[in-house]
């Protein structure tokens, strides 16, 4: 008995060893990395990064086009991915939870969920850069919206599932139809979940690059008409970052401390409503 107690008990703080070990061995290299971006990203933070438009090798500059591109392509890709993802996330969970056709489109959004960023790249390349025959920004924000759309339907399904029953039939009883009872009474108790899940999408797809250099491109000046090439932070990172020259070095380490900025901020109020909704349920 007492050999039985004691070989558990070994096991026990072995495991607790390891998991503390992957803990801090994972916790070591974020900090290192958001160390070595904030080093060498905040010397290139200054006024006119906000106010003048990325410069040719060797000349002062910022990257007010490529934030504004971004901006314009981020929120474009939400607006058109978000509500197709809640219709669709409502259709699964309120109207057709055990149909033939939801296990398909659960099915299709799981594979889309996973599906690597470049491939729907190609994929909108082929669909519309192609067929028009330029590169454009309507491009790039139907390739973001094709990766906001799975992520939204994933947590509006898994967020109006968990509104208890009870409440569609207590509105039922009154005589409410579906529609108004998902509208009125389902949305309402899981519109935090939703946004949540909204955030993060756009989280995701605030730094996605390999599906804009194939459909938006980049444009080193003011971008007039969606129906263009426009600037992005992501690409310009990318292409300064390759470059030979230091000072467009300096401008792709300032636009990656922005973009991670970005991120860390729309993950930590996504975190904080949802927090905020479990503890007020």
């Amino acid at each position: 008995m007492i050999s039985i107690y004691r070989r558990r008990r070994l096991t026990n703080i072995t495991a607790l060893a390891l998991s503390l070990f992957a803990t801090l061995f994972g916790i070591f290299w974020l900090v290192w990395l958001l160390w070595t971006l904030i080093s060498a990203g905040i010397s290139g933070i200054h006024p006119s990064l906000f106010t003048e438009i990325t410069p040719p090798p060797g000349s002062d500059g910022g990257l007010s086009n490529a934030i504004v591109g971004s901006l314009i392509l981020t929120v474009g890709g939400t607006f058109i991915g978000a509500p197709v993802g809640i219709l669709a996330g409502t259709y699964l969970a309120e109207f057709s939870r055990q149909s033939k056709i939801a296990h398909v489109v659960r099915f299709v959004n799981d594979v889309l969920l996973s599906a690597p960023s470049i491939i729907i790249g190609v994929f909108v390349y082929e669909l519309v850069v192609v067929r028009s025959g330029h590169f454009s920004a309507w491009a790039g924000i139907m390739a973001l919206a094709f990766i906001v759309l799975p992520v939204v339907v994933r947590t509006t399904e898994d967020m109006l599932r968990l509104v208890p029953n009870t409440m569609r039939e207590a509105a039922a009883a009154l005589g409410a139809p579906q529609w108004k009872v998902t509208i009125m009474i389902v949305y309402r108790a899981a519109r935090t979940g939703i946004l949540t899940g909204i955030l993060l999408a756009v989280a995701r797809i605030s730094g996605e690059t390999a599906p804009l250099l194939f459909t938006a491109l980049n444009n080193q000046f003011w971008s007039s008409s969606l129906s263009q090439p426009i600037a992005n932070l992501p690409n310009v990172i990318f292409q300064f970052a390759m470059s030979p020259y230091e000072d467009w070095h300096r401008l792709a380490w300032a636009g990656a401390l922005l973009i991670t900025a970005a991120v860390l901020l729309l993950n930590i109020v996504a975190h904080s409503v949802l927090h905020r909704k479990q503890q007020s349920n």
